[in-house]
């Protein structure tokens, strides 16, 4: 959230239904994708500018749902993407082979639910442009690595940034 607000892009920061403090039930990822939309959608009403989308763990699982296909979203990010099932929850990431917009994923070198071999197969077999960032000794939450996190985010915005303009 700060990387993109650092760049200037307004940020929407939000929990899913039945997260935290919000209201509603989980709806397994199906209204949550519905959510993201709509999020999307108060961004452009609001600010009317181009969408970098990112998201954490469950958020980036189905917040890329909605952003990959949207012709508004410039760029995504998936953050701690799970590539593993946890609690009972597995992700069909099978929508990301059609994903054209450009992609940065940041995975902890410790993160149970992206192992390293499990989200360097799903990356190379994406179409570009991509990235992926494996940052050293981070775990699923990238505790006591956000500045790192940051850095990368900020290093790829630039690259994003300068490629778009040129």
């Amino acid at each position: 959230m700060k990387a993109l607000h650092s760049f200037g892009f307004p940020v929407l920061r939000f929990n899913f239904r039945g997260t935290g403090l919000s209201q509603g039930e989980h709806d397994d990822g199906i209204g949550e994708v519905d959510d993201a939309r709509a999020a999307l959608d108060w961004l452009d009403r609001e600010f009317h500018l181009p969408l970098v989308f990112a998201g954490f763990s469950f958020g980036a699982a189905v917040g890329l749902q909605a952003a990959c296909p949207d012709p508004r979203v410039k760029a995504v990010i998936g953050l701690g993407l799970p590539v593993l099932p946890a609690e009972g929850h597995g992700y069909d990431l099978s929508f990301l082979q059609t994903c054209a917009r450009p992609k940065l994923f940041i995975s902890g070198a410790r993160d149970q639910f992206g192992p390293r071999v499990e989200l360097e197969r799903l990356v190379n077999s994406l179409p570009g442009p991509k990235k992926f960032v494996l940052i050293e000794g981070a775990d699923h939450f990238f505790e006591g690595r956000l500045r790192e996190l940051r850095e990368v985010i900020e290093s790829w915005l630039r690259e994003i940034i300068a490629t778009s303009s040129s």
